[in-house]
């Protein structure tokens, strides 16, 4: 879905973590493509079979994914990489990230209502009624998703680089951990 990844400096894997909040923010983005492609996947498997047990997994991972790690994301952006950047951009630079910062909270929000409509449909599929998940929905989802994270990809997350220094990124870093009820180690 998004050609081009970010890579920070020291950290090249995937699976980065809190240390590395940046690269943990584009890792995720990975992990919203793969389920993207799996709600994709899952159109023409409903009309082929029905809910069968392999639909009902795939619906629930898919409604665990969007209901948890998706909205830790969107608050790990709007509530302390937004802020950090807006403290750390020189005044020049402000009137263009508050630009690109509204319309990332914008496109979340949307993004968030889409996912309302989507989600309910999955938890029918998850408790096994018939599917009433239709491909132009799921295609909107996705594309829409596909859009957003290349903006945060080729925008946001090196414009964050440039800005933020050690000491901010682990300011960001032990955010993301607290809200998911991590403790430090």
């Amino acid at each position: 879905m998004c050609a081009t990844k970010v890579v920070f400096p020291g950290f090249d894997s995937p699976a980065a973590g809190f240390e590395a909040p940046l690269e943990m923010l584009s890792a995720c983005h990975s992990r919203v493509e793969r389920q993207c492609q799996t709600l994709q996947r899952l159109v023409p498997h409903l009309a082929a079979n029905g809910p069968d047990q392999s639909a009902r997994d795939a619906a629930q991972n898919i409604l665990r994914y969007f209901d948890t790690s998706a909205k830790h994301h969107h608050a790990d952006e709007e509530e302390d990489l937004f802020p950090a950047m807006l403290q750390a951009v020189p005044e020049t630079g402000m009137p263009t990230l508050r630009v690109l910062i509204d319309a990332l909270c914008a496109e979340h929000r949307e993004l968030e209502q889409i996912w309302g409509q989507v989600r309910w449909k999955l938890e029918g599929i998850w408790l096994g009624l018939e599917p009433d998940l239709g491909a132009d929905e799921v295609a909107q989802m996705a594309g829409f998703y596909q859009r957003h994270i290349a903006r945060e990809e080729d925008e946001l997350l090196p414009l964050a680089t440039r800005l933020l220094g050690e000491a901010q990124l682990d300011a960001v870093g032990r955010a993301m951990r607290m809200r998911r009820g991590i403790k430090e180690v």
